[in-house]
């Protein structure tokens, strides 16, 4: 079994971890171990040994091409099916892998394999399927913070691995990462607090910046509130922004529209905040407050503080 792993700052990514504990727990089903793929620069073993991977396979160059990256984990699969993380990086890598592999590829799995099949959403998360693959191999996308983060493992042993990636067909010649004031990324996040154009004005986003540095939380936004320049389209959540499945999710001052809730509706725990007891979020809410944001989030941040002192 191998899990193809992302690296930032020479640490597997959360979701990378996750798709890790995925691929142990699958190798210990089969009767295999799991071993992870990883390129770039490399802390020890990168945080992984603690999932329960055996080995590291470390490719020292950093590789920013998805092409490339596709060819080295295929090289380091050999006969085994592999396991990403369903982020921006696996959803480019896992194509490609399965071609290379001629093997059935399944996106966005949310459970282990049962009786020959794997289970993942469809619809936007209105439905199940639960998927057959038919050849010798698959490859699997984990979708986040559905397979919790093993911790029960020791250290990985780190192994040289040397492969033949090609030439980069894409070449990245700058990097600026959005600011996000040390926020967790929000397809990472476990706990989010968005608003929309309920809070009336870039002005009054105080309030949700609080509540979120209370909980520990990430930001978001919907994205009317984004299109109008009141908030960066990278806190944008919805289905035609960034799709997530936290935790908790606190919206305030969001109606719901279908695009919104599409983007949402597989966080564990839903509270809604709107002065519109008809808002159609309300209907998919664990919690419903009918009040003025204004009043319920600074309350709800003194009682998170309260609650913390």
């Amino acid at each position: 079994m191998i899990a193809s792993i992302t690296l930032k700052d020479g640490l597997a990514t959360k979701g990378s971890l996750e798709a890790a504990s995925y691929a142990v727990a699958l190798a210990k089903a089969e009767g295999t171990e799991a071993v992870a793929v990883v390129h770039g620069p490399l802390k020890g073993d990168g945080g992984l040994g603690a999932t329960g991977i055996a080995k590291v396979l470390h490719y020292a160059d950093e590789l920013q091409d998805a092409g490339q990256i596709a060819k080295l984990v295929a090289a380091a699969a050999s006969g085994s099916s592999v396991i990403l993380a369903h982020d921006a990086v696996g959803r480019a890598v896992a194509p490609a892998v399965a071609v290379h592999l001629n093997a059935g590829l399944v996106s966005g799995v949310t459970e282990l394999p049962a009786s020959g099949a794997v289970r993942r959403n469809v619809f936007s998360g209105k439905a199940m399927a639960d998927v057959e693959v038919a050849t010798g191999q698959a490859v699997y996308t984990v979708t986040p913070n559905t397979f919790p983060v093993a911790a029960d493992g020791g250290v990985a042993a780190v192994e040289a691995f040397q492969a033949e990636v090609g030439e980069a067909r894409v070449k990245v010649k700058a990097f600026h990462a959005s600011s996000a004031d040390g926020q967790v990324p929000l397809p990472e996040a476990e706990l989010v607090v968005s608003a929309g154009r309920g809070l009336k004005g870039p002005e009054n986003w105080g309030i949700v910046e609080d509540l979120a540095s209370a909980l520990g939380a990430t930001t978001a936004c919907s994205r009317p509130v984004a299109d109008i320049g009141w908030r960066p389209h990278h806190e944008h959540v919805g289905q035609t922004g960034v799709a997530i499945r936290p935790n908790l999710y606190i919206a305030a001052g969001i109606s719901g529209a279908i695009q919104h809730l599409a983007g949402v509706n597989q966080s564990k725990v839903i509270v809604v905040i709107n002065t519109d007891p008809e808002a159609p979020f309300f209907k998919a809410a664990d919690y419903g407050i009918v009040g003025d944001a204004f009043e319920v989030l600074p309350k709800l941040t003194a009682a998170v503080k309260a609650l913390e002192a």
